[in-house]
């Protein structure tokens, strides 16, 4: 019975971890994901926009 006691604490940190994994699969795309899609486009399109600047 020592290999139960052994093998538990991975596999339960495996099963936390596949859990974590599909709450962050599931929570991509969505409602939210054209308001961070454009918070990201208007980051880049501003450090593009500083970055030419200093080369001109």
């Amino acid at each position: 019975m020592d290999y139960v006691a052994a093998l538990t604490p991975p596999l339960v940190m495996a099963v936390a971890f596949t859990a974590l994994i599909v709450t962050i699969v599931k929570s991509q795309g969505g409602a939210n994901k054209a308001k961070e899609d454009g918070i990201v486009d208007a980051a880049l399109a501003r450090a593009e926009g500083t970055r030419q600047k200093r080369e001109s």
